[in-house]
């Protein structure tokens, strides 16, 4: 991927660079070398990112060539946004006081030069509000009323620096542009950065608080940085190396926008937006499925032309899921004629396509963990208590929502099923599936994949133990080597 400084005159440019062209903001804007370049990262060094000026325009249209800008958009509106200033001044206050209890005047200017500042003191806080703005060259000021509070925050040109810093600014330079990731360098020395999305508010979130503790113990050990980030958290992903989705997937959702952001910024994932895309979507599981000649329930893709003879397909009881569905919801049961009607007439004024397929009781269904093609946990899932589903989320009693499971060795699963599971996950490509098949006399079927399955402490853990863990993590080395 190529690299360029812009900056809007090429004489003002003090700093040497290597291997990185430095142009100018028209150059950029205007010469058609630029605009159909296919890939290229944009370090915006323009003077001036305010609404409609040459550097706003440099990273828009950065971002609307696919380039990868720094600072982009978004980045630059954060500036100007009074609120969000007051929020990371109250998520950093920690530091702020810390980093400035030894100041006894009523004001402080800290300038972070490519997320460093030329006292180490403030090298901590500095990095702070480099991660959150990604802006190369950022002044903050702080005032003292009864504490320190961030008054404003705002990109200064090269023009504005002190001749006494340029030194030390080159130095920080050759630093940050010899570096493939572009936050602030690392305090601590680690092989990677991962990011792990995280919603608090998710009703069925894919991994328990003891996993997620769990696998942070374990990349620690492995010399991994790992933090949790929420959905409020976008801003802060180019700066990590690599994102591990552990909230509830929708094509509409944060999680989509994650992983598309971190895919543009080439970070390493699990999963993939594709993934997401093609588990997310029954329809597209069912078309799939039957291409490959996986066997499955009847299914049948229900419209608006067809509901009339879809019971003579499915039979009675049948299933009826939603397009997107996950962890049990939008999946309904039909065991009347009147109710299938019902049924498929509401779940049609949601999405014009849903699926119909043949009720398949069992005790318990398979769930075989496939991480980039190879099998690493086995699950019995039983049925919540008194319900045909693993899921019951119309019980009173939190209890009884959620049926038990055993984790087996892989080497006990019946050769058909996993035969299945592999072949099943192979349609969908690398990643980290859940792929559930039930056996109805002695034959195996597929009833779902899912992208991003429950790993829990406790469940999906069971054998293997921290070997589960250890082989995501590699699995993160091995798409960032």
């Amino acid at each position: 991927m190529k690299k360029f400084i812009v900056v809007n005159k090429l004489e003002n440019w003090n700093f040497s660079t290597h291997n990185i062209k430095v142009i100018t903001s028209q150059d950029y804007l205007t010469n058609p070398e630029f605009s159909t370049l296919k890939k290229a990262r944009v370090f915006n060094l323009c003077k001036d990112y305010s609404y409609q000026s040459k550097g706003y325009y440099v990273s828009l249209l950065a971002e609307a060539r696919g380039h990868l800008p720094i600072p982009n958009i978004r980045n630059i509106v954060d500036l100007k946004a009074l609120k969000l200033v007051r929020i990371v001044s109250d998520e950093f206050d920690d530091v702020i006081q810390q980093s400035l209890k030894n100041i006894k005047s009523q004001e402080f200017i800290l300038s972070i030069y490519f997320g460093q500042n030329v006292a180490q003191k403030y090298r901590e806080l500095s990095a702070l509000f480099y991660k959150h703005f990604q802006v190369p060259f950022l002044r903050v000021k702080f005032v003292h009323t009864t504490k320190w509070n961030v008054q404003h925050i705002k990109a200064i040109s090269e023009a504005e620096i002190p001749k006494e810093h340029v030194e030390s600014i080159q130095i920080f330079a050759d630093e940050y542009f010899s570096k493939k990731r572009y936050d602030t360098p690392k305090i601590t020395a680690t092989d990677f950065d991962l990011a792990i999305l995280v919603n608090p508010n998710d009703p069925a979130p894919p991994s328990n608080p003891k996993a997620l503790k769990r696998l942070m113990d374990i990349a620690e050990k492995m010399n991994i940085y790992t933090e949790i980030l929420e959905p409020k958290d976008l801003s802060r992903l180019s700066s990590f190396d690599a994102l591990f989705v552990r909230q509830s997937t929708e094509v509409n959702n944060e999680a989509y926008t994650f992983v598309r952001k971190a895919q543009q910024e080439g970070l390493a994932i699990i999963d993939y937006p594709d993934a997401i895309l093609k588990c997310c979507n029954k329809v597209y599981m069912a078309e799939a499925l039957e291409n490959i000649k996986v066997k499955t329930p009847k299914t049948l893709i229900v419209h608006k032309e067809n509901k009339s003879s879809a019971l003579e397909k499915v039979g009675l009881p049948c299933v009826l899921k939603s397009p997107d569905s996950t962890f049990s919801f939008g999946v309904k049961k039909a065991k009347t004629a009147a109710e299938f009607d019902t049924l498929v007439s509401e779940m049609l004024k949601e999405s014009d396509l849903i699926i119909a397929q043949e009720f398949c009781p069992s005790d318990y269904d398979w769930r075989i963990g496939i991480l980039d093609n190879e099998p690493f946990f086995a699950c019995k899932y039983y049925m919540a208590k008194d319900h045909w589903q693993i899921y019951n989320w119309g019980s009173e009693k939190k209890d009884d929502q959620l049926g038990n499971a055993d984790c087996l060795p892989i080497e006990d699963v019946p050769k058909k099923v996993m035969k299945m599971a592999l072949k099943s996950a192979k349609l969908m490509g690398l990643g980290l599936y859940g792929i559930d098949i039930k056996v109805i006399d002695d034959e195996p079927m597929v009833i779902e994949i899912n992208d991003n399955p429950n790993i829990d402490a406790g469940v999906e853990d069971a054998f293997y133990g921290d070997e589960i863990y250890i082989k995501i993590l590699n699995a993160f080395k091995k798409r960032l080597d």
